[in-house]
């Protein structure tokens, strides 16, 4: 069996920058900053952008390693103390873009709390019988296509790309709720459909959770003018968005709410 090669992450793209906060487009796969859980990882968002741009960075929110996309730093403690209290207001808006199997037929809004995901290591001595938190999301279908192949019991394959917005920020909530409406992300090894996921290794070469943190959109909380910071879907998403028959360039994904 072929030993999967590690990634190597090379310089960060930078999306936005001003005096107090920069955001990056972080790639799947790279971890948000150090865990004892990643003993052996050697790249971390956090200290390549530090390193990159020659000051320390303050994280304000994070993405789960396989998620890509927009992410958010302060370059001060206060700026960072600042920007938080906005994420605890739920004054940030969060878009995220999720390739799933199967099809939403309308807009949903799922209110449905989610009991807590504690880790065998990390969360050795947190409560194990935590009452189940909040949990809201958004969702709305944006493109839909069907294949002639037949998986599992099915004679063809359904696929969806649904817009993402979650009003709270439980561990791993898009991916549970999406799981919960029979709707799991490609790529999910946690929460999705093997089966699904093989198919688009096998035909797609694709290997990552096919999860997106396309925007962010806040008042700033200095300048108080809107601020939206965008990342794009990247060119491997892109060929799989024309092979699905959905529009082809980055443009067609932004948001326009």
């Amino acid at each position: 069996m072929q030993e999967s090669v590690k990634p190597q992450f090379d310089e960060l793209t930078i999306l936005y920058r001003d005096e107090n906060y920069i955001a990056i487009d972080k790639p799947s796969g790279l971890l948000v900053h150090r865990s004892f859980l990643d003993k052996h990882e050697t790249q971390f968002a956090m200290q390549m952008l530090r390193d990159q741009i020659g000051q320390h960075v303050f994280p304000v929110h994070r993405l789960d390693r396989p998620t890509s996309g927009v992410l958010l730093f302060a370059l001060s403690s206060e700026a960072a103390r600042d920007m938080n209290q906005l994420f605890i207001d739920g004054q940030i808006e969060k878009r995220y873009l999720a390739l799933v199997r199967g099809f939403l037929n309308e807009s949903i809004f799922l209110d449905k709390p989610l009991k807590e995901e504690l880790d065998k290591i990390a969360d050795k001595f947190a409560d194990q019988n935590k009452a189940p938190q909040e949990a809201q999301t958004q969702f709305h279908c944006l493109h839909q296509a069907s294949l002639p192949i037949p998986i599992g019991k099915y004679p063809t394959v359904r696929y969806s790309l649904v817009e993402c917005f979650p009003k709270t920020g439980r561990k791993h909530q898009i991916r549970r709720h999406l799981k919960h409406l029979s709707l799991p992300i490609i790529g999910d090894v946690n929460h999705g459909d093997n089966q699904h996921n093989q198919f688009f290794r096998e035909h797609f070469q694709l290997r990552r959770l096919m999860l997106f943190a396309s925007e962010l959109k806040f008042v700033h909380p200095y300048s108080k003018q809107p601020i939206t910071i965008r990342a794009p879907l990247g060119d491997a998403m892109l060929t799989i968005c024309q092979q699905l028959g959905w529009p082809t360039e980055e443009k067609d994904y932004y948001g326009n709410h």
